[in-house]
């Protein structure tokens, strides 16, 4: 049986691209996730696993936590490390937005009137509701 040589012109299926480019722990668990409409090729969405990608296409997929935003260099042949699976797309994905951080005293400080009710409205609170007690 001769093997297929992958060409740089040549296509592959995403499931088997996701999977070999590390994005997903299985290809089973690659095509729930094309299904499940989390994949857009080249702005389109995907939602088969047999759509085939080439060299060139911008790939959008919406993880849990984060979108990444990639571009396929080659196809894959095998799963294999991180670093050979490095090789097969292109980052694009922009930063994360940095989210401010506080002080540990900034943290500890509340809003005026959140948290436990204040005396006053302790007192109105005790206006709408009758004496239970008759005290």
């Amino acid at each position: 049986m001769a093997e297929k040589q992958s060409q740089p012109g040549s296509r592959q299926r995403i499931d088997k691209w996701l999977f070999f480019a590390r994005m997903v722990k299985s290809r089973s668990l690659a095509q729930t996730f094309i299904a499940s409409n989390n994949v857009r090729v080249n702005g389109d969405l995907v939602t088969q696993p047999s759509f085939l990608v080439k060299p060139g296409d911008r790939i959008n997929l919406a993880l849990e936590r984060r979108d990444l935003v990639l571009v396929v260099k080659s196809g894959g042949e095998r799963r294999g490390p991180f670093e050979e699976a490095r090789l097969l797309y292109d980052d694009l994905t922009p930063p994360p937005e940095e989210q401010k951080r506080l002080s540990l005293y900034e943290q500890a400080q509340r809003a005026p009137g959140t948290g436990r009710p204040t005396k006053k409205e302790r007192r109105e609170i005790d206006r709408l509701f009758p004496d239970v007690d008759g005290d």
